[in-house]
């Protein structure tokens, strides 16, 4: 069994210029799929709301939601570093709300961490009180999915000398605010770049150059996700056209009659099968 992933040795990664792997998951099987492979990290995404529910957006998602993905993909890691994302709306009215859900991904999900988008004021805020109440935070800038309709949309960020200088900005403050880890998306890789060596923490990117560490969902790392995918995304599988084919194959054979055959059943006794027909019988008499 591999060795358990903790901050300490994620910090050592960085330190040795070890590439850190992220991937999400969202459930038992792909929680195995990403422990199998050897992750460092896993994220359960507020992606799932997506992906997995089938919603527009991120927004969507709730914590009781959520909290349901989480428990069953900590069921299935065992060495892997397990990051949740807290939803949008469970920590935006207060500190305490924020740390009471923070609570509430540690002691009923089992979260190595939790992961709060954002980087302005209140965010600092959240982050500072999360941590003060000992739970590590993920803090997230750049593209910021829950509030991107305030950004412009799904769209990258750092491309203009103000977006820029926000970014900066916002990754040292999360890092004086003591999240132990940061991610960074949809922001040009120079970008990136120009404040990675201010930052002490493990950076993790997403279309965001090369950073300690790379995230990408795991849909779309698959192919199983429709529609387009984001500029950063590679697919290394088409599992989606596989599981579409396999379904219609069994679909072909039902009605073809050709499915089930006489191996997919179980053999019975001559005695069985006249005991069947004799409750028939007396039932009929």
């Amino acid at each position: 069994m591999r060795p358990q992933t903790t901050l300490r040795r994620l910090a050592e990664m960085k330190a040795a210029r070890e590439p850190i792997v992220m991937v999400t998951a969202y459930d038992y099987p792909t929680a195995r799929v990403a422990e199998q492979a050897e992750v460092d990290m896993v994220l359960v995404g507020d992606s799932g709301a997506q992906v997995v529910l089938g919603h527009d957006s991120t927004v969507a998602v709730t914590v009781d939601e959520m909290l349901v993905l989480a428990r069953a993909v900590r069921r299935g890691v065992s060495s892997a570093f397990v990051v949740c994302d807290l939803p949008f709306g469970s920590t935006e009215v207060s500190d305490e709300q924020a740390v009471q859900t923070a609570v509430r991904f540690v002691k009923e999900a089992g979260a190595d961490a939790v992961k709060l988008e954002g980087g302005g004021p209140s965010r600092l805020a959240r982050i500072r009180a999360v941590v003060a109440a000992g739970i590590p935070v993920v803090a997230h800038v750049g593209l910021t999915p829950q509030t991107a309709t305030a950004l412009g949309g799904m769209r990258a960020q750092g491309r203009t000398a103000e977006s820029a200088e926000r970014l900066v900005r916002e990754a040292l403050a999360v890092q004086e605010a003591g999240a132990s880890i940061l991610v960074i998306e949809a922001v040009p890789a120079e970008v990136a770049d120009a404040v990675l060596p201010e930052l002490r923490i493990p950076v993790i990117g997403i279309g965001a150059g090369r950073a300690d560490g790379q995230v990408l969902v795991m849909h779309d790392v698959l192919g199983i996700t429709e529609g387009k995918a984001p500029a950063f995304v590679k697919r290394y599988a088409e599992v989606g056209d596989a599981m579409v084919d396999g379904v219609a194959a069994y679909a072909r054979e039902v009605r073809a009659g050709a499915f089930p055959a006489a191996e997919h059943g179980y053999p019975a006794t001559p005695e069985a099968v006249e005991a069947a027909r004799a409750a028939l019988a007396q039932r009929s008499a």
